[in-house]
């Protein structure tokens, strides 16, 4: 859904064996393949997928039988759930049936994604951690920059770095951990030591909303630059924060069926303490850097602020974490 957890994401399937890698930037044959092989009715972060998988089926020397493409599914009111089966019917239909589609769920928490779930959900929940942790440098930097250019150069630096260590394999978590941590504080260091003129009266703009559109910058034609251009600074909710919320959801869930006691609830909130606890690790190194872009603690701080127009309880998905994260 962005640049840099998209890279890091596939950085992570290296760590377990798998040859990962991003799809290609998108371009205008993204929308041309999009549109022509769907209805024109779905949603943009649909038509964009679809056309950028596509595109992967028409470079020189694809091979499907080599080649498995990893889309999510997700249960609740929107589309989402539907791009993988509609994406594997469109590869049945155009040939390409021998191309695998991965398609984990929030329904187990992922645990369909096979053997190594345990480990890719480890690593991958890292890349996500860091990949938000460089576009909130970037963001934070490039509107102050003196010499242009410098805070993206800074970006591909964290995530070569990043990258680095999140694809090696046979690596302990806690071992992954300590090498990551000291790469943030290098990462830190390059953002520091940018040249900048941090003035003020610069409006602060938060980019709210459908999670692929605010942070793919081709489906929104990379809507925080212009802002940044026309004298606004920009801030982005994080990728993690749909992490938060399924977590919280699956909670509730749990609490509502089957009441405060039992195993699953209990797995659910184990696996939430090593995710904070990963997160702390990680971000240790920048703490203070951010004054004034703090992010919640919790995400029940976000749905808190949503209560009165759009309550978690009722209202699923993105809606609610929109009208909660502008109100905080």
């Amino acid at each position: 859904m962005s640049d840099s957890v998209a890279r890091l994401t596939a950085a992570a399937f290296c760590a377990v064996g798998v040859d990962g890698a991003a799809t290609p930037d998108s371009d205008d044959e993204t929308l041309d393949l999009g549109g022509l092989y769907s209805s024109g009715e779905e949603c943009l972060p649909h038509k964009v997928t679809l056309g950028d998988f596509l595109r992967v089926c028409r470079q020189p020397g694809f091979d499907p039988e080599k080649v498995a493409f990893f889309m999510p599914m997700a249960h609740g009111p929107c589309r989402f759930g539907q791009y993988a089966p509609y994406l594997r019917q469109k590869l049945n239909e155009l040939g390409y049936g021998d191309v695998m589609v991965v398609s984990p769920t929030t329904k187990d928490s992922y645990q369909s994604i096979g053997e190594h779930a345990g480990q890719l959900k480890k690593t991958v929940w890292m890349a996500i951690v860091l990949g938000d942790l460089a576009t909130r440098f970037r963001l934070k930097t490039r509107p102050y920059e003196l010499n242009a250019g410098d805070a993206d150069a800074a970006f591909d630096y964290a995530l070569e770095q990043f990258g680095e260590t999140l694809a090696l394999p046979e690596l302990s978590t806690r071992e992954r951990l300590g090498q990551l941590a000291r790469k943030v504080a290098l990462v830190r260091d390059r953002f520091r030591a940018i040249p900048a003129m941090y003035e003020k009266g610069r409006p602060l703009i938060g980019l709210v909303g459908e999670i692929f559109c605010r942070q793919n910058t081709f489906t929104n034609e990379d809507t925080a630059r212009r802002v940044e251009r026309l004298g606004g600074e920009c801030w982005l909710s994080d990728i993690s924060e749909w992490i938060w919320y399924t977590n919280w959801w699956r909670q509730f869930d749990e609490v509502r069926c089957r009441g405060y006691f039992n195993l699953t609830l209990l797995k659910h909130k184990i696996t939430q303490a090593f995710q904070r606890h990963y997160e702390h690790v990680l971000l240790k190194p920048v703490d203070g850097d951010f004054k004034g872009y703090e992010e919640p603690h919790d995400v029940r701080e976000v749905l808190a602020g949503s209560q009165r127009y759009l309550p978690a309880t009722g209202a699923l998905g993105e809606m609610t974490l929109s009208v909660g994260k502008a109100v905080y």
